[in-house]
């Protein structure tokens, strides 16, 4: 597995943090231990994880909690997050978001709004 990536956002969970389409550069976890992440993490970071039955998710580390991970989201009134599943296992960190790619966001909302006559 690569080390870094880009995600791009769907949905608008962590709204007003990140919108619809953002694209994130992120480091990936690549420790394959169960139990551990080798990527820096702490309270506050922005991380790719694992809910259960969900797809992959950007979510707000809140705490460390016994069984893992509390995250949440930006945005209460949408999407997913610790209040309704519980903890994030470590190993279900899959990524931490390093940074936003702004000027290639810009862009994309820009293209987006000209062909569907849509403003973000």
């Amino acid at each position: 597995m690569p080390r870094f990536g880009i995600a791009v956002v769907r949905g608008r969970s962590m709204q007003p943090t990140l919108r619809d389409g953002d694209r994130l550069v992120v480091r990936y976890n690549t420790s394959g231990t169960a139990g551990e992440t080798d990527v820096p993490v702490r309270p506050g970071s922005l991380v790719l994880v694992r809910l259960p039955h969900r797809p992959l998710s950007v979510k707000r580390l809140v705490r460390r909690e016994p069984e893992g991970w509390w995250v949440e989201r930006d945005n209460p009134y949408e999407g997913v997050d610790s209040w309704q599943v519980g903890a994030v296992p470590p190993q279900d960190l899959v990524a931490v978001v390093i940074s936003r790619l702004r000027l290639v966001n810009a862009v994309a909302r820009r293209v987006r709004a000209r062909h569907t006559g849509r403003q973000d």
